[in-house]
């Protein structure tokens, strides 16, 4: 798919990573182990460190090549982070707020995030991890309750009510392959009803948030090795969001590229358009890029938890809990989108048909960076 105008591009976004992760080493914080949502997060009275902002921070790490090189000091505080996470009784992991556990569609993030994150650091829970159906949810007893349950979902957002359709994937994993079966393809039958067969996408809202929903409907497709309908449509209208929509937010801007990587397999670009999706993305991502090297989830300013942009302030659903604020909400980098910015040039390379390599000139002193950090951070607080 590569053309002679597209190392150029690629370049393009590299250049974007400059102070990147000077950012990303003065979000780590040596008392919890975990690191910062945002600069301005350090700033909050009584703020706890949450699970997603921790991950997201090693997966960047992963991702850049770096965990081989982190010291055994910092491996072992994240370890303890993620494993002080796990509620013994039922275990899964949670937030100190009472808020998350009210949220299913956050509490098995935050059991996705703090298992695979304890994988990455080669550790493992303190608690036995919830097994078969007796933590499952009632709509899960039978495969009509979970058809049922899909029907009365909410998709007038369609980026929120996919993913909360998405939710229970996690549950039919850990049945037998027997018993699941009905469970899947009850769901097939239902997601394929109510594809939207003009366009390809799922529920409503503006195109892009139609296509975020999409996004997130995939992963049931992914997960359960089936054939997404309509792919070719969904393509389209993809290509058409990205000429004509603006990208208000950093996920705007993942979404549509993540959502094309997951359809590699399944769908031929010509290097015509492949290049005018890199052009858009690069100029999209460019401006969620600021000043003190992050990116920002919005693109004004760093919105004060990492996913209430999911839907619009006043619009929450019934089972939407109020966010929880682990950021100043300032003109800054946050981790959401810094995640997602390092996830996007990634997607670049491989669909561009060229290897992508850690952005080693701009990360390979991030430790000794860190170190410096933490010590004058601890020489600001009266600690030496």
């Amino acid at each position: 798919m590569a053309t002679n105008a597209i190392p150029g591009i690629l370049a393009g976004f590299d250049e974007l990573f400059a102070g990147y992760y000077l950012w990303l080493a003065g979000q780590y914080d040596r008392r919890s182990g975990g690191f910062y949502y945002a600069r301005s997060s350090f700033d909050m009275p009584n703020f706890r460190h949450d699970i997603e902002s921790s991950a997201m921070a090693l997966n960047i790490l992963d991702r850049s090549g770096l965990l081989g090189g982190m010291p055994e000091a910092v491996r072992g505080r994240m370890i303890s982070f993620f494993q002080s996470k796990q509620d013994e009784k039922s275990g899964f992991f949670y937030d100190e707020d009472p808020n998350m556990r009210l949220d299913e569609v956050m509490v098995m993030r935050a059991f996705g995030y703090c298992t695979g994150s304890l994988r990455k650091l080669g550790a493992s829970p303190l608690h036995p991890l919830p097994t078969g159906t007796h933590s499952a949810p009632d709509y899960l007893a039978s495969p009509d309750s979970y058809a049922a349950w899909l029907r009365s979902v909410d998709l007038r957002n369609s980026w929120r009510g996919c993913d909360l359709m998405g939710t229970p994937n996690h549950h039919l994993l850990r049945m037998a392959e027997s018993e699941r079966k009905p469970y899947v393809e009850a769901a097939y039958r239902y997601f394929a009803s109510i594809q939207d067969p003009e366009t390809g996408l799922w529920g409503n809202g503006n195109l892009y948030v139609r296509i975020s929903g999409t996004f997130k409907l995939r992963s049931f497709f992914r997960t359960f090795r089936l054939p997404v309908p309509n792919v070719e449509r969904i393509y389209r209208s993809l290509l058409e969001c990205l000429r004509g929509e603006e990208a208000i937010d950093m996920c705007w801007v993942r979404n549509p590229m993540d959502l094309l990587h997951s359809f590699r397999g399944e769908l031929t670009i010509p290097d015509g358009e492949w290049r005018e999706i890199l052009e858009i993305t690069y100029g999209n991502m460019k401006r969620f890029l600021k000043p003190d090297g992050g990116f920002s989830r919005e693109r004004l300013f760093s919105p004060p938890a990492p996913n209430v942009a999911q839907v619009k302030t006043g619009e929450y659903y019934p089972y939407m809990p109020a966010p929880v604020r682990i950021g100043g909400g300032r003109a800054e980098g946050d981790m959401n989108a810094g995640t997602q910015a390092l996830w996007i040039r990634e997607i670049a390379y491989q669909l561009s048909g060229v290897r992508s390599e850690p952005l080693a000139r701009f990360s390979g002193d991030f430790w000794e960076r860190a170190a410096r950090i933490e010590h004058e951070r601890i020489r600001e607080e009266g600690e030496l």
